[in-house]
């Protein structure tokens, strides 16, 4: 039986997967990322699969069956990652404050097949007041996350409207994957 692996040490989607029912063990990828290209789903479709192909190759030879993911949140064609520091936080979230964003997941699929593809939902964030932005950003929930928040936690309340998979904007679009997963017989 083919074992599956999440290339990801991302709690969130540890989670969404064992929500789904899937059996997996983690073996995050460590290598430095490369950014290629300048069109957002085509840099998100590639850093899943670079992380894919790294867990992938340590297992060459063995039945497995790996899951890379990469979110990104896109602004007026800005890519917004994790956080450096509170002030890059601060930066991003003022940017999004009452707008609307892209939030991008890659997803590549590697095993006896690989699938590569993403999943795009546009968030819509109320108009935040500064008082608003430094309790969220008190609350450190959003420092290892793209974009600077989370729209699972306390940021929730900020969210005005969504257009898409929420999943996909918590960082794996599930079920599109197990959509994908079943299309090559995993």
């Amino acid at each position: 039986m083919q074992s599956i692996i999440l290339a990801s040490k991302s709690p969130r989607r540890k989670e969404l997967l064992t929500q789904a029912g899937y059996t997996f063990s983690i073996e995050p990828a460590v290598g430095e990322e490369t950014q290629v290209g300048d069109i957002p789903a085509e840099i998100v479709m590639h850093l899943a699969r670079q992380k894919a192909e790294e867990i992938f190759k340590k297992h060459e030879g063995e039945d497995v069956f790996v899951i890379g993911a990469d979110t990104i949140v896109v602004y007026e064609n800005e890519i917004l990652g994790k956080p450096k520091d509170r002030e890059d936080a601060k930066r991003m979230l003022s940017m999004l404050s009452g707008n609307t964003h892209q939030v991008l997941t890659g997803v590549c699929l590697m095993g006896a097949q690989t699938k590569v593809f993403y999943e795009s939902t546009d968030v819509v964030f109320y108009e935040l007041t500064e008082a608003e932005l430094e309790a969220y950003l008190n609350t450190h929930d959003g420092e290892d996350k793209a974009g600077s928040y989370g729209i699972q936690g306390p940021f929730a309340i900020h969210v005005k409207k969504i257009d898409g998979d929420y999943n996909n904007v918590v960082g794996l679009p599930i079920a599109r994957l197990y959509q994908e997963m079943k299309s090559i017989k995993c």
